[in-house]
């Protein structure tokens, strides 16, 4: 595609009369640009759907149940993807700041996680029982290691090739055309067309060819060489790091709002599971293919609004998300008094609107860190941010325990409070994107 052409469909998208106007990046990398934009809208969209694929919340819950895996090894699996996801940055983000160029490692995390991807498959074709839970569980854990160097290093990348005020669309873009197919993935199911379990084993190695694919388009990105420093010992590096947490208020009040936000990402299994309530796994899971779609239709619906709206606001972005998550969440208790959330349709909405909000929270989050640092200290601001939610996403085992204590129903209200007090405490965060 020529460049004039991209140029213009540069504008289209963005809404802007020059989409050759860079906010924070340099000259050289303005002449890129709009090659850049729609490399990381393909790249992104085609990990995005992989994620879809193999959502450990529905997808892979579901296929461990059915290969008789034992509950206590089903429950590992958010914990495993969320944190996994996250910690390993406090190991790997020093390193990964030496390289001046860093789609380099990103293209391997997104090729480990193909290939860890069609390792599950693999697992799910031949073993049963708790050797097939283990052997998924063991991929998973790869693949959670290798987001984590996509995670450190994609903010970065995209800082240094996408300017300010485009960000946000791209991303959003990225998750509204993933969540087309996603869509389509579910009716799939629904329709019992094809045996839900060749379908489900199908994607598993759709989502690792999907990987693998965007690892290679990824490497054609024309990336300026970054910053280096930082790239000592990775526990000095984290402490020095973390030292910007004592100087920096506002990054305070940003990882408070996003370790509150995860009650976005931790409700779903519980919503399941209250709705399910006695009626066993079958019941919780048998209608996958709607929670799949209410899922896939909510990120169609929302990215792109929530994106273009972060490239304005990601502060309110982030508020707003909190008070929808919240509502999510209500709404979830009062069909349950009301006797109505193990109705067919009751689940799938409240899963709607929560997943609504949760693309709120990612492209609020994204926009905003992303903004809110310079070139020097975003892979810095990336690693600290992450490392403190991961830890705070292994702390939220501790809902296990309240659930089991005091019952479903009081920990979704907890997660409910937690969003309005995020939602709350966003009104603190500065316009970041007020002098783009």
């Amino acid at each position: 595609m020529s460049e004039n052409t991209l140029q213009q469909a540069l504008q289209m998208v963005t809404g802007e009369d020059d989409g050759r106007v860079c906010k924070d990046i340099p000259e050289d990398a303005c002449r890129h640009q709009p090659k850049n934009f729609f490399t990381h809208i393909i790249s992104l969209s085609m990990t995005k759907l992989a994620d879809g694929l193999i959502d450990p919340k529905l997808v892979l819950s579901w296929l461990l149940a059915t290969l008789s895996v034992p509950s206590a090894l089903i429950g590992l699996l958010v914990p495993i993807r969320e944190s996994g996801a996250l910690l390993p940055q406090l190991f790997t983000a020093a390193g990964l700041r030496a390289l001046p160029q860093r789609k380099w490692a990103w293209a391997i995390g997104s090729a480990v996680q193909g290939v860890s991807a069609i390792a599950i498959g693999f697992s799910a074709l031949c073993l049963e029982g708790q050797l097939a839970g283990w052997a998924i569980l063991s991929a998973l854990t790869v693949l959670a290691i290798a987001r984590s160097v996509c995670s450190v290093t994609y903010k970065d990348v995209l800082g240094k090739t996408v300017s300010k005020s485009k960000r946000g669309t791209a991303t959003g873009l990225a998750s509204s055309l993933s969540a087309g197919f996603v869509i389509l993935f579910g009716i799939l199911l629904i329709s019992g067309i094809i045996e839900k379990m060749t379908l489900i084993t199908f994607a598993l190695f759709a989502a690792g060819v999907l990987w693998l694919v965007a690892s290679g388009l990824f490497q054609t990105l024309e990336e300026e060489p970054g910053a280096t420093e930082g790239g000592g010992n990775s526990i000095s590096v984290f402490l020095d790091n973390f030292s910007l947490l004592k100087k920096d208020r506002q990054l305070q009040l940003f990882i408070l709002v996003r370790g509150l936000l995860i009650s976005t990402a931790l409700a779903p299994p519980f919503m399941v599971s209250l709705a399910s309530a006695g009626d066993g796994t079958e019941a919780a899971f048998g209608g996958l293919g709607y929670l799949v779609v209410a899922s896939a239709l909510a990120s169609l619906l929302s990215s792109y609004v929530w994106g273009r709206l972060a490239d304005r606001s990601s502060r309110k972005v982030l508020m707003l998300s909190g008070g929808a998550g919240a509502i999510a969440l209500v709404l979830t208790v009062a069909l349950q008094f009301l006797g109505l959330l193990s109705s067919g349709w009751a689940l799938p909405l409240v899963i709607f609107g929560l997943m609504i909000a949760y693309q709120g929270v990612r492209l609020g989050r994204s926009t905003h860190l992303v903004d809110m640092a310079d070139k020097d200290s975003r892979a810095a601001y990336t690693a600290l941010s992450n490392t403190i939610i991961g830890g705070l996403l292994v702390l939220g085992a501790v809902f296990s325990l309240i659930d089991a204590v005091f019952g479903t129903v009081s920990v979704i209200v907890i997660m409910a409070v937690m969003a309005v007090l995020a939602c709350v405490f966003a009104r603190g965060l500065d316009e970041v994107q007020s002098d783009a």
